[in-house]
């Protein structure tokens, strides 16, 4: 199966991180994970690693609910970023729950490609995985 280059979990919750990672590993998801705790560390990270001419990753879990810049936010000015690349970034919205509002919002951006429910299963990232190819 095809693997993913960089991947990149933005949330808040540790075990959300830590249980996601192991499953990313387990089934070769793919060979580099970052990983930001609110939407400024990844906004801050990410235009990082444009400035240095780096590829953005592939594919973004971004969660909703988060301190000091959340997920919407996050969105706002991740489609600001001046780079060739980041029409090759695919972000899945993850969240807890569904809630109509924020279905209906994820339309509103080209770069979000779906909403997964919280926690993430192996199928949940083979799917994705399949979705690349």
């Amino acid at each position: 199966m095809k693997k993913i280059e960089t991947s990149c979990i933005i949330d808040d919750d540790p075990i959300f991180i830590y249980g996601t990672k192991r499953i990313m590993k387990e089934i070769d998801f793919c060979n580099d994970i970052l990983v930001f705790n609110n939407g400024q560390d990844a906004m801050d990270g990410l235009n990082e690693l444009t400035s240095q001419g780096k590829d953005l990753p592939s594919v973004i879990f971004l969660d909703l609910n988060m301190p000091i810049m959340n997920g919407w936010e996050f969105l706002e000015d991740f489609v600001q970023i001046p780079n060739n690349n980041r029409e090759k970034v695919t972000v899945y919205i993850i969240s807890s729950s569904v809630d109509p509002r924020d279905l209906e919002r994820i339309k509103n951006y080209d770069v979000v490609n779906n909403y997964i429910l919280k926690p993430l299963s192996p199928q949940d990232l083979e799917e994705v995985l399949e979705s690349m190819i």
